[in-house]
């Protein structure tokens, strides 16, 4: 590689950005934002979300560019568009003037993108309550984590900008506490067990995520099984780390993927499901006064008729 080759691949929202011997000794976030563009601010958000890797470690916000490096950002600029409020029904667990937190339907997807332009959380959050924090962008205004498409269950947004950045620390930090129940195939003989790897982009689909050797992130999923079947388990996972589609590649790599997941696990399953059988059951986090609430959701119909077949032995 020379000193002047090209810097920049662009591909799913995933950059590739690549240092060249005569950056070594300047700050990463300086050079990585005037190579994509954006501010400093923006790119040291991205650093302290764990955005930003090199050789699969995370790269802090002070970190000086030792030469020919690699740097792979996950980032995707916002695209302008005008996202209208939409009168779609939303089960609120809980609302204040600090956050709101939902229920998400299975099959409902949290923000805007393409293909999907209406019909999102985001839009009927924006009619619901229309003061969401602006941190994110007009695109996902509020939301502080997310859930798949076909993921159920609790999750938290932000209505302003001090609480959208105490949430995401909490979220980072791990101090918020996020707990899963799924159905997966196969018996799990573990009681309990951790699940600790890198995940990044399969390199055979860049669709897909998977477990890696190098370029990914790290990634733990604790889990615990609650109950066994013949020929599947009911497990409740916990998240000590938020990448996309964790819980999902985490346990299609141990041998027990979730029931009905069409990326992970495309086979036949015999229950009557759209999408995964994974919902996110319980969420604890601090109030910005400091106050710890926990928000539950209950097993949603799809699911429960799953277990009521499996209990039956059928």
């Amino acid at each position: 590689m020379d000193d002047c080759a090209g810097r920049t691949a662009i591909e799913d929202g995933l950059r590739q950005i690549v240092a060249a011997d005569g950056d070594a000794g300047g700050r990463a976030d300086i050079f990585l934002a005037k190579e994509l563009g954006i501010s400093r601010a923006s790119m040291q958000k991205l650093m302290g979300g764990g955005l930003v890797t090199v050789a699969g470690k995370t790269v802090k916000q002070n970190y000086r560019i030792k030469g020919q490096e690699e740097f792979l950002v996950e980032y995707q600029p916002p695209r302008p568009l005008c996202v209208e409020p939409e009168n779609i029904p939303l089960d609120v667990l809980y609302e204040d003037g600090d956050m709101i937190v939902v229920n998400k339907a299975r099959g409902m997807v949290v923000h805007p993108a393409p293909g999907n332009y209406s019909g999102t959380l985001v839009n009927a959050l924006l009619f619901h309550c229309r003061d969401l924090s602006g941190i994110n962008g007009v695109v996902r205004p509020g939301i502080v984590h997310r859930l798949d498409k076909d993921t159920s269950g609790v999750m938290v947004v932000a209505k302003n900008d001090d609480a959208h950045l105490d949430l995401s620390l909490q979220i980072q930090e791990k101090t918020a506490r996020r707990e899963y129940l799924a159905i997966v195939h196969g018996y799990v003989k573990t009681d309990e067990g951790r699940i600790e790897t890198l995940i990044g982009r399969d390199p055979r689909d860049r669709q897909r995520m998977a477990v890696v050797d190098k370029n990914g992130r790290q990634a733990v999923t604790l889990y615990k099984a609650l109950e066994r079947f013949s020929r599947h388990s009911l497990l409740e996972c916990r998240l000590l780390t938020g990448r996309t589609h964790q819980i999902r590649v985490h346990l299609s790599h141990i041998g027990h993927p979730l029931v009905g997941d069409p990326k992970y696990m495309p086979r036949k399953h015999g229950f009557t499901i759209s999408g995964q059988a994974l919902h996110s059951a319980r969420l604890t986090l601090k109030n910005l006064s400091g106050r710890e609430m926990a928000f539950t959701a209950p097993l949603p119909e799809d699911m429960e008729k799953i277990l009521a077949r499996l209990r039956q032995g059928l």
